[in-house]
């Protein structure tokens, strides 16, 4: 703000641009506040997940995504199962 305040105060698309930016950066930070600094929600409490793998109703595992072909290949790795077991 005081760059483009000292250097450009008649460039009104780079003030409108900055002002769009902070308002978006703002709005960003309300969201991640209201979901507890996470980036998505949650779709079951923990609590209720914790009692699944305690009870065997869910696996608990690692997600393994490729990063060079993202949408085409990942698998799963289970906990407490060999390397071998995956799905």
């Amino acid at each position: 703000q005081n760059y483009l305040d000292n250097f450009w105060p008649d460039l009104k698309a780079a003030h409108e641009l900055f002002d769009s930016i902070v308002q978006a950066r703002r709005e960003r930070e309300n969201e991640s506040q209201e979901n507890h600094g996470k980036e998505y929600p949650e779709h079951l409490p923990v609590e209720i997940l914790e009692a699944g793998i305690k009870s065997g109703r869910y696996l608990q595992g690692t997600l393994n995504v490729n990063k060079h072909r993202a949408q085409l290949e990942a698998f799963v790795r289970l906990q407490g199962f060999g390397s071998k077991d995956t799905g």
